[in-house]
Formats: structure tokens, sequence, C-alpha cells
């Protein structure tokens, strides 16, 4: 295939190195048509047979077709919430306008690589054999280029392109592959975005006319898809920020096995953020907590979930230090950190338990302010550890509330959640903490007597399929008396 470019291109290489756009018979570097308008009367007599004419009506019944479907495809662009649908979008949207069975999309990491890619028409294995093709033959990786980048590149027959390299021949070939058509999206301030290339599933090309549209289609995505890029990498970076506010890793004690999970909330969605903890004591005994803070004031909304996080930080630092100074009372603790939020948090309100344990004895104290009951897993079942009812913490003048305290058996688990996992696992919160106690307590076995197992089973147990995206935190601390 020979190079195509109007007269206003630069002039084509001299030389191309085999596989690269503008090797004869390979694939093209394409500068599509200009869409001028209508040829107008003058294109034809003025006096002479209606056939100009109704050249003309079709041109324009043709050119309004065309922007409609533009217009449409770029109207669910412009529809679609987060970084996976908009891919989704471009994919499936490019792939109408140009005729395609099939595509591919990558997009840029920061590191300047591909990332994961995103396929239509293509199932995982088929993605992952389409990464195996080295970078040099790669269709993608022309097309990521900061420099050099084609406009578009064509394939009329991967199979058969001798400037197509063998791994990709194989691959045309093995998946089922044939014409192919590539294009960049990229912005003038962000460079290279992202690059897509759609396959047909038998040797094709597409017209002059769908090449125009696709590369259109193409300009219009690449600075939403830019904006898109931009709040995803927001979205990880607070997310990763938001995770280093709590424990790394689980302390072991004797006596004891601990573990927990913890299933966020976008911040986009969510006012508040939650918190687990557990803290090894000088005298050899541990505070388990969890915990929420939301506020910024009434009303409020996810704008105030960034502040909600950072607060959720400075308050589970100050718990820790009120665990060291007085952590056999819980009591003292919940109403040292009431006094700390209403000082230093006057607009934020926080739920909280906090268990103070002792191992060896599996003797166990806790206070709640707020907050739900915590689950006891023994051999026969499970129930609530009934705390007293209390506000929560910065809700009243002052907050206070008796310590519960009793004794675990060998081989009980306590379990500790926040509110955000109980109103998933049913449609009010008092059905949603029932439904959780009756999960732990149906466990299998050998599932019960682990604690890591016992929290991804009641995760993948306990939401419920048919709730709204999650607002709040999931978070669930599990400690099993050995």
């Amino acid at each position: 295939m020979t190079n195509s470019h109007p007269s206003t291109s630069h002039p084509s290489p001299t030389t191309a190195e085999p596989g690269d756009p503008g090797c004869p018979g390979g694939l093209t570097v394409l500068d599509p048509p200009d869409l001028s308008g209508p040829a107008d009367a003058s294109d034809g007599p003025a006096d002479g047979p209606a056939a100009p004419s109704t050249t003309v009506q079709d041109r324009l019944a043709g050119r309004l077709s065309d922007i409609t479907s533009l217009h449409e495809h770029t109207g669910r662009l412009v529809r679609a919430r987060g970084l996976p649908a908009t891919l989704d979008a471009v994919l499936a949207s490019g792939a109408a306008l140009l005729g395609a069975d099939r595509g591919v999309l990558v997009t840029l990491t920061p590191g300047g690589g591909p990332g994961q890619p995103v396929g239509l028409g293509l199932d995982r294995a088929s993605l992952g054999a389409l990464e195996t093709v080295p970078t040099e033959q790669s269709l993608l990786a022309r097309l990521l280029r900061e420099h050099d980048r084609p406009e578009q590149l064509h394939s009329p027959d991967l199979a058969e392109d001798p400037a197509i390299g063998d791994r990709l021949r194989e691959l045309a070939v093995h998946l089922g592959l044939g014409g192919a058509v590539g294009l960049p999206l990229a912005t003038v301030e962000d460079g290279p975005l992202a690059a897509a290339v759609w396959f047909y599933d038998r040797p094709a090309e597409p017209t002059p006319c769908q090449r125009e549209l696709a590369r259109h289609y193409c300009e219009i995505a690449a600075p939403l898809l830019a904006k898109q890029l931009e709040a995803e990498r927001i979205r990880r970076t607070t997310e990763a920020l938001r995770r280093g506010l709590l424990p790394d890793h689980l302390p072991r004690a004797a006596g004891l096995r601990l573990a927990a999970r913890i299933a966020p909330a976008g911040l986009d969605r969510s006012s508040g953020s939650d918190w687990y903890d557990a803290i090894p004591l000088p005298d050899g005994t541990v505070g388990l907590t969890v915990g929420s803070v939301s506020g910024d004031g009434p009303g409020a909304g996810p704008g105030s979930a960034p502040g909600a996080a950072a607060a959720m930080g400075r308050i589970r630092a100050a718990l820790r230090a009120y665990a060291v100074l007085e952590g056999e009372d819980p009591v003292s603790v919940l109403g040292d950190l009431e006094l700390l939020l209403k000082t230093t948090e006057p607009t934020r309100t926080a739920t909280a338990v906090y268990a103070w344990v002792e191992p060896e004895e599996r003797r166990i104290t806790l206070a709640g302010a707020g907050h739900c009951p915590p689950v006891l897993v023994g051999r026969h079942g499970a129930a609530f550890v009934e705390t007293s009812l209390s506000a929560p913490l910065g809700m009243l003048a002052c907050w206070e509330a008796p310590g519960v305290e009793f004794t675990a058996e060998r081989g009980d688990t306590l379990l500790l959640y926040t509110e955000g996992l109980a109103r998933r696992c049913g449609p009010t919160l008092h059905s949603g903490q029932a439904n959780l106690r009756r999960a732990a307590a149906d466990a299998p076995r050998d599932v019960r007597i682990d604690p890591d197992r016992l929290c991804a089973h009641l995760l993948a147990v306990c939401p419920d399929p048919d709730a709204a995206p999650a607002t709040e935190d999931l978070m669930l601390l599990a400690a099993r008396f050995e």
C-alpha cells in the first residue's frame, strides 16, 4: 500500500525501515481528505439536466447523516462517568463509525509505558496475546510515540501485510483478525494519551468518510479523556494517601490472631472516612478499635470526603496515644477522644468502638460511642456484644457511657465493623447487622476458625447486590482467641 497525503502534507520519506508506516504494501500513514462543503451549482451547467442537483442533495443528506452519527457518539462519550466507562465508549463508538468488529485501547501511564489494555470483542486471553507483540511491531506503540506519531494507521489484511512483524501476523491468523485501523488520542497540551486499534473480522478497509469521522471523533474524545485520566490519577493518589493513614500491618500477640479488611468508598461519593487499628500496649495487652469520622457541618456531602479522611488520620493517631496512656479503660479513651474532637474538630462527629483485650485470659473490656455492636463468633453460633446506647462523639455537651466486660472462649472470634458494612448487608441498618451476624454464624467451620478467611467470606457474602453504590467505607477487624 502506498502513502496517501494531501498536497499540503510533508513529502513521504525516501526510505523506510520494514515495519514502519510508509513501507510499500504495508501500514500507511493517512491524512484523510478534508470535509469540504458540498459542490454547488457551479459544478455543472446551470441549465443542464437535474442530475447535478440530485447529486448535491445526496451529498447533503450523507453529510447530515454523518454529522448526526458523530453527534450521537460524542453525546454518549460526554455522558460516560469514570475512566472505564469513557474507554468503553471510545472503543464502541470508534468501531461503529469505522464499521469494525473488535478493538483494543491502551492509555499511556505516568511512567511513559502502555497501561493495561481494554478490549472490545476480545477476551482476556486475546488481550494477553496481543501484549506479547514486540514494541517494534506494535501498532499501539507507534500511535503512542511522542514524536513522529502517525495520524492514522491502516492495514487491509494483517495476516498478509509484509510490513507487519511475524508475531503480529501470527496472532492475526490465530485470533481471526483481518483489516485494522489505528488512531491516536492526543492533545497539543498533553501529548499522547492513549491509542486505539480497531479490527475487522475479514480483510477490509474503511471508506475515506469512515476514516474522517473516526478521526474527528478521536479529536473530540482526547480532551475529555485527558480530564478523566487526570481525575483517575488524583483518585489513585488520594486513595493511596488514605490507605497510608491506616495500619500497614497488624501486630502479633500470643494467643491472638488478627485480620482486617477495608473496601473504601470512592471519594467522589463518600462524605466520611473509617478507621481500624490494633494497638500493642506496653503490658502485653492489645487495643482494638474501629470508627468512622464524618462532618464539615450539617449536610456535608461528597466534597467533604478528603477533609474527613485527613481528620480520620488525626483522630486515629490521637486514639493510639490515649490507648497507650489509659488503654485498659475504654470509657476514658473514648472520653478523651470526645474532648479532642470537640476542641480541634468542632464541625465533625465520630462513632467508635474501643476494646481492651487481654489475650492470655481472653478478657475483653469495651465501650462504644454510637457505633454498631460487635459480634462474638463461637463454635455454637454468633451473638451481638450489646454495648449500652450512646451518642456519637461530638454530638452532646458531654459524652459518657458505661463499659462492658466479658470473657471469650478459646476459639471465639470478636468482629468489629463499621456502619458502612452493615448498611450494605441489608435494606436497613438493623437488618444489615442481623444479616452480618447470621452470615458469621453460618460460615463453614474451616472459615470461622481462620480470621482472615472469615473477613474475606463476610465481605463476599454480605453486601447486598441490589444496593446502591457504596457511599461509606466497608471495614472489618477480626480477633480470634487461641
